[in-house]
């Protein structure tokens, strides 16, 4: 599908310099080489102490710098906003953005509380012509794209069952020191808040919306020691659910920060009536599906067959990345606010993974509706 594209430049303000502000700057900095249209203009970066402003601005290829958000946000030059801050800033940068009239890509999670996220979710309704996105990028992984159109076109037949799980080890040595990550008022969820929501998002893309779950979290590592003494993890190192879907479909979950030897295993499979699919993030250059009547599995590799792949190479075959994600979600952002399809999800999407996630951390072994 030929998606329309800027036709004048888009104005940008980063704010964040970290994993994720890198893979937003090498995105806007490379999309419009990819897709198409006229090349973003990268006004302002912004990050705290402002010498180290300055300094990743040269690096990334921004104008100006600054350590004042609200200034990135309120300059005139600026059409958009990439906000990759702590979680505890993602609701007062993207309430400020949108006032200001800007469109907003928030990271993941959306926000700390689910009341935060609806207060959000409302204010970007009040503002339609603004367009939100929020960084869910394995949703735009080619295979994870064929994967959908596989089940949307009926190719296992009617879906019954989802099982899926997000484990990473980064939080597994107990000896990691403490972080504003492991509190509610800084961080949120935990591994709910970091990985399980990826998980969500592809669940709800894949099967559709949840109607109820049944969850349990634990955390594995009460203590982390701090420079003035240990201190309390508050938050869930791991989670497990039971799901239900409108369609009548059941689901199960798991998502696990101290998971050893997992660095991204993002794995779930759908079984339908007339056969399966089945995907890893930690090969997310493979889709495997298997059809009623077949002995096994078939690997698809990544190509430009699939989704989005040929925009990048024109060869099957040779892999894809996650940074390339990223480049196709601005693409997704861009191109809605050049009059194309909404892609999300933006904060109304978004609300109902946050909803997700906050009924799995307040179940405690209850069902909760949704």
């Amino acid at each position: 599908m030929t998606r329309p594209m800027p036709e004048n430049p888009l104005g940008v303000a980063l704010i964040g310099t970290g994993f994720m502000g890198k893979c937003h700057a090498m995105a806007w900095r490379t999309v419009a080489a990819t897709f198409g249209g006229a090349h973003p203009r990268l006004e302002i970066l912004c990050d705290t102490p402002e010498s180290r402003a300055h300094a990743y601005a040269g690096q990334f290829g921004f104008a100006r710098a600054t350590a004042d958000w609200h200034a990135a946000i309120a300059d005139d030059a600026v059409d958009v906003v990439s906000i990759t801050t702590p979680n505890g800033l993602h609701r007062p940068m993207a309430e400020a953005a949108l006032r200001a009239g800007k469109h907003v890509w928030l990271e993941k999670p959306m926000a700390l509380t689910l009341a935060d996220a609806e207060a959000m979710a409302q204010l970007a309704a009040q503002n339609p012509d603004r367009v939100t996105i929020l960084g869910y990028n394995y949703l735009r992984s080619p295979a994870f794209q064929a994967a959908v159109g596989l089940i949307r076109s009926g190719a296992i037949g009617t879906p019954h069952a989802f099982r899926g799980v997000y484990d990473e080890d980064y939080s597994a040595d107990p000896t990691l020191p403490w972080s504003w990550r492991m509190t509610h008022k800084e961080g949120g969820l935990g591994a709910l808040g970091d990985l399980g929501c990826h998980l969500v998002s592809q669940m709800v893309a894949l099967m559709g919306d949840v109607t109820q779950v049944t969850a349990m979290t634990q955390i594995s590592i009460p203590m982390r020691p701090a420079p003035d003494g240990d201190k309390p993890v508050e938050n869930e190192d791991s989670a497990l659910a039971l799901v239900r879907f409108a369609s009548g479909a059941q689901g199960s979950f798991a998502t696990s920060r101290v998971a050893r030897g997992r660095k991204c295993r993002l794995q779930w499979e759908v079984h339908g009536s007339g056969g399966t699919i089945t995907f890893d993030q930690e090969n997310m250059n493979a889709l495997w599906l298997h059809r009623a009547g077949e002995a096994g599995f078939t690997r698809h590799l990544t190509g430009p067959d699939q989704p989005d792949y040929a925009a990048f190479c024109p060869a099957p075959g040779h892999n894809f990345g996650f940074n390339e994600q990223k480049v196709i979600e601005a693409r997704d952002l861009i191109s809605a606010i050049a009059g194309g399809p909404s892609c999300g999800p933006d904060f109304a999407a978004g609300l109902k993974i946050e909803r997700v996630i906050h009924a799995m951390a307040t179940s405690n072994g209850r069902p909760v509706e949704l």
